[in-house]
């Protein structure tokens, strides 16, 4: 048990580091190189669904664009002030510059912690149950006697 305990103290830290490099080097618009402008927040219907839907819109130079701002667990109202964020080369692309949606997305939060777990139990199924006759061969086999580093 002290072992399974130890082992997940050395993971949740390098799974916290993967996790953050990857979200820095994934965003897109890019972080570093996009620029930001503030937008306001339109509710207008799907053409499919006939559902209102958050839209927003901002302008750069005198170009006016009109961007989906609906996410999961998001609430936003009409006429709310956003920030926006966007390329130069491509503003059609742009995103609402929120903490939930731009830099933390529910799906790449969910992968990335089923993906360890689904090992984690496919790792104790394969080594969890080992059959009779591999238990007496690891008990039989020689190992070399311990020795110090520095004899």
């Amino acid at each position: 048990m002290r072992q399974i305990i130890t082992l997940y103290k050395a993971l949740i830290p390098f799974y916290i580091v993967c996790f953050a490099l990857y979200i820095c080097f994934t965003r897109q618009p890019d972080y570093l190189d996009g620029e930001f402008t503030n937008g306001t927040v339109q509710f207008a219907e799907d053409s499919v669904s006939k559902q209102p839907i958050a839209k927003a819109s901002f302008g750069v130079d005198t170009i006016y664009y009109l961007i989906n701002a609906a996410y999961p667990l998001r609430d936003l109202t009409e006429g709310e002030k956003v920030t926006i964020i966007y390329e130069a080369a491509n503003p059609q692309q742009a995103a609402v510059y929120r903490w939930w949606g731009y830099w933390i997305k529910w799906d790449e939060l969910l992968v990335s912690i089923l993906i360890p777990v689904i090992f984690l139990f496919v790792a104790n199924a394969i080594t969890g149950n080992p059959t009779p006759e591999s238990l007496i061969e690891q008990m039989e086999a020689e190992r070399p006697p311990k020795r110090r580093k520095y004899d």
